[in-house]
C-alpha cells in the first residue's frame, strides 16, 4: 500500500472573505474518534498540517495502545475517554473538548488524507459555515466503497436533497469541518453512524452556508471497519424520515480550486 506522502494534495476554495477578526488566524481543532487504531495513527498524524491548534483523540476504550501511540506521535494531543458507544457519541464527546475556532472531523483508520484540511479551512475562511467532504463531487474519489454502499448512499442522498432542499453529492461521509458556532444550530442527539447524516441535514435546515469539498477516500490501512451497510443504512433512513423540513434550507454550493491551499498551507 502506498504511503500517505504519495497521495495528491486536493484543491481549495475561493470566495468573499469574512471579517479579519474571525478569520485572520483561526485555531483548528481536529477530532479523531478512535478505537484500536494504534497501527493507523502514524499514517494519520503524518498528514496533519503543522499549524493545527490541537488534536482531540476520543478513545473508545482501546486495548492496543492507541492512546500511548497518539501521545508519542503528538505529545500535546488531547485524549478524551468516550463515555458511551457509537460514532455519534464519540464525536459529541470530542466537540465538547475542542477549544478551536474551527472543528474538523477525521476518521482514524487512515482513509482520510489530513492534507485536505487546508481545503476545508479555506472554504470556511472564504465564507462557508460548514465544509462538507464529498467523494462524488468533481475532483473527489473513493477506493473503499462497494456497489451496494454506493447505490445506498446515492438513494439516501436523493431523499435528503428532495426533502430538505439540499444539493449534496455525498451524504454518508465523515470528513467535515465547521465553525464552532454551528454546534448550537445542529444540536446533535444521536449516538451511531447516522450522526454524519444528521449533521448534514441540520446545517441545511438551519440555513447555514454549506460548501462541498472534493475528497479522496482511501482504503483503511489496518484493521476492519465496524460499518454494516444494511444495518447502518436503515439507521440513516430513520433519521431522514424523522427530521422535519423547514423553510430556512440553503442549497449546497460547489467548490473551485485555489493555489495556496492546493499546496497544503492553512490560511
Amino acid at each position: 500500500m502506498s504511503s500517505p506522502a504519495a497521495r495528491p494534495a486536493p484543491p481549495a476554495v475561493p470566495g468573499p472573505a469574512r471579517t479579519p477578526a474571525r478569520c485572520a488566524a483561526p485555531r483548528v481543532s481536529v477530532v479523531l474518534p478512535a478505537m484500536n487504531e494504534a497501527r493507523n495513527l502514524p499514517y494519520v498524524f503524518a498528514t496533519l498540517p503543522d499549524r493545527i491548534h490541537e488534536v482531540v483523540l476520543v478513545d473508545g476504550d482501546s486495548t492496543d495502545g492507541t492512546v500511548a501511540v497518539a501521545r508519542a506521535l503528538r505529545p500535546g494531543v488531547v485524549v478524551v475517554p468516550q463515555p458511551g458507544k457509537g460514532k455519534g457519541d464519540a464525536l459529541i464527546t470530542g466537540f465538547r473538548a475542542c477549544s478551536g475556532d474551527i472543528i474538523v472531523t477525521v476518521d482514524a483508520d487512515g482513509s482520510a488524507d489530513g492534507r485536505e484540511i487546508a481545503s476545508y479551512v479555506a472554504a470556511l475562511v472564504s465564507g462557508a459555515d460548514f465544509a462538507k467532504g464529498s467523494r462524488f463531487a468533481r475532483g473527489g474519489a473513493t477506493d473503499d466503497m462497494t456497489t451496494v454502499r454506493r447505490l445506498g448512499n446515492r438513494a439516501l442522498c436523493a431523499v435528503v436533497n428532495a426533502k430538505f432542499g439540499a444539493g449534496y453529492t455525498d451524504l454518508c461521509y465523515g470528513y467535515n469541518a465547521f465553525w464552532r458556532h454551528c454546534l448550537d444550530a445542529i444540536d446533535l442527539d444521536c449516538t451511531g453512524f447516522e450522526v454524519e447524516t444528521l449533521m448534514n441535514i441540520r446545517v441545511v435546515k438551519a440555513g447555514l452556508r454549506v460548501r462541498e469539498i472534493p475528497s479522496h477516500e482511501h482504503v483503511r490501512i489496518h484493521g476492519a471497519s465496524n460499518l454494516r451497510a444494511v444495518r447502518d443504512g436503515l439507521r440513516v433512513l430513520r433519521v431522514i424520515l424523522k427530521e422535519r423540513p423547514n423553510r430556512r434550507a440553503r442549497r449546497v454550493g460547489p467548490c473551485a480550486a485555489r493555489p495556496d491551499a492546493a499546496r497544503g498551507r492553512l490560511p
